[in-house]
């Protein structure tokens, strides 16, 4: 009898640490062995390639609710389909909070849509009104579901907290031994912008870049890191896009706080130029924090190199170019308030950080095996199962193609969005399998997955997010307050 279920031959197997040629024994969906020679009831040849643990993506949004009825155009299913094409097994989405309404109801519509999913999947826990039943009652219901992380937003409506609703939150988060999450912009400066933008006529997509600069952002990180600071309360910093805001969290992480820095493809790819193209174009590349310049993106590897940033995942938002709810919804001459901003990019982020990281030399290979996977599954309390290839993992693998060149296009993304901002886009380095817990559900860009085969990731209490014991006045405030 087979010692193992499946062997992984003649691959090069990359950690977030080693680099090594090993075969994989992998028994019961997990991995059993890493070693020589292993024997298998079945074989799959690695030579030439890459073995690396599957992508772990930790800021993206799929399927979304939407106030009123209906979700984001992004399925389970097509997200997943999406993932797995670019070499990403697991996700952590966003389950999401109405003013005016309660969390649970909303997670339990977004946990049965979830159940297609062919991605293992986990949520973060939006929180748009930090009512008293929602911080004292419900936020721990929602954590004791698993769901270990909450989202806040200091900009957008209707989104945003104002500074009082963020403390609370942070606090609830601390009682609970949950993470959070924040989208740091300054919401009141942004708004000052914009309305005297468009009274000077400045309506195009390219002034979304203008309404919210550099500065509104490195405020907002700074405030958010300073009220954290006060309730000892470990946060991350989702989708820095400028070296002025980084410096911000290392000087955080020089003080000893938690605080950790997180970015995305687009910040290293796109820059504002990319919303001034000709008419509407410019729309497709829209997202926030809006992308700078290119000094600024090679700044941000720079960032990650240090250790900074230690995340990059996709922030999938994406809304078609074309379709009824996508840029479009409020026609081609809508100011840039009105157009629904956000990029699609899960399949894209892999290929992306490869090709410009390791094959530029930006980054080695295990850096960028680190930031994809293994940080983040840390991170959000996914490890030790998600995020690494060792013994009693699980088997979520990608075998890559270091040297295969692709041009991007949106039918390779295989979302469900009528363009990715990537298009023509020259890559080299391409997953050509993917394996989710030992079986293969992607070969040679053909999905094979079931809908419904993903497991949903209930995460429990973990020692990374735990506060340091350190408060001003030694005065536990989250208690009361």
């Amino acid at each position: 009898m087979a010692e193992y279920d499946l062997v992984i031959r003649g691959g090069t197997v990359v950690t977030g640490t080693d680099t090594l040629r090993a075969d994989l024994g992998i028994r019961a969906g997990r991995i059993a062995a890493v070693g020589e020679r292993l024997e298998g009831a079945a074989q799959l040849d690695a030579g030439g390639l890459l073995v690396l643990p599957g992508g772990v993506d930790t800021h993206c949004h799929i399927e979304q609710l939407q106030e009123g009825g209906g979700a984001d155009e992004e399925t389970w299913e097509s997200g997943s389909r999406a993932c797995l094409a670019g070499g990403t097994t697991s996700v952590v989405s966003f389950s999401t909070q109405f003013k005016g309404a309660g969390i649970l109801a909303p997670l339990a519509e977004y946990r049965f849509r979830a159940q297609q999913a062919m991605v293992d999947y986990g949520f973060h826990q939006i929180i748009t009104d930090a009512s008293d039943e929602v911080i004292w009652q419900q936020i721990p219901q929602v954590v004791e579901q698993g769901v270990r992380s909450l989202k806040v937003f200091l900009t957008y409506d209707p989104l945003h907290l104002d500074d009082r609703g963020f403390l609370r939150v942070l606090a609830a988060a601390r009682r609970a031994g949950a993470l959070v999450t924040v989208h740091c912009e300054n919401y009141a400066a942004i708004n000052w912008r914009t309305e005297a933008l468009l009274a000077a006529g400045r309506t195009a997509p390219k002034y979304h870049a203008w309404a919210r600069p550099r500065m509104v952002e490195r405020e907002a990180t700074h405030r958010a890191i300073a009220l954290a600071e006060l309730v000892d309360q470990p946060i991350q910093v989702f989708h820095v896009s400028c070296s002025e805001v980084a410096e911000e969290i290392a000087r955080a992480q020089a003080r000893g706080l938690k605080v950790w820095g997180e970015t995305c493809p687009q910040y290293f790819t796109l820059t504002a130029g990319d919303m001034d193209r000709p008419g509407f174009e410019g729309a497709k590349f829209m997202c926030s924090p809006a992308p700078r310049d290119a000094a600024d993106a090679e700044a941000l590897w720079g960032e990650v190199r240090r250790g900074t940033l230690d995340v990059v995942s996709s922030d999938h938002s994406g809304w078609s170019y074309a379709g009824p709810r996508g840029k479009r919804v409020n026609g081609v001459e809508a100011p840039f308030r009105d157009i629904p901003n956000g990029v699609p990019g899960l399949t894209a982020r892999l290929p992306i950080l490869f090709s410009e990281g390791v094959g530029k030399g930006r980054i080695d290979i295990n850096t960028f095996v680190r930031i994809t996977a293994t940080n983040p599954a840390r991170l959000f309390g996914l490890y030790p199962r998600k995020g690494a290839i060792a013994p009693g993992f699980d088997a979520d693998l990608v075998l890559w193609d270091p040297a295969k060149e692709m041009t991007l296009t949106n039918g390779l993304m295989q979302h469900v969005m009528d363009y990715t901002p990537y298009e023509g886009m020259r890559v080299t380095g391409w997953p050509v399998a993917t394996l989710r817990r030992g079986a293969v559900v992607m070969r040679d860009g053909v999905v094979q997955a079931e809908p419904g085969s993903g497991q949903y990731l209930a995460r429990g209490p973990y020692d990374m997010i735990r506060p340091r014991g350190v408060l001003p006045d030694g005065f536990d405030a989250s208690v009361f307050a």
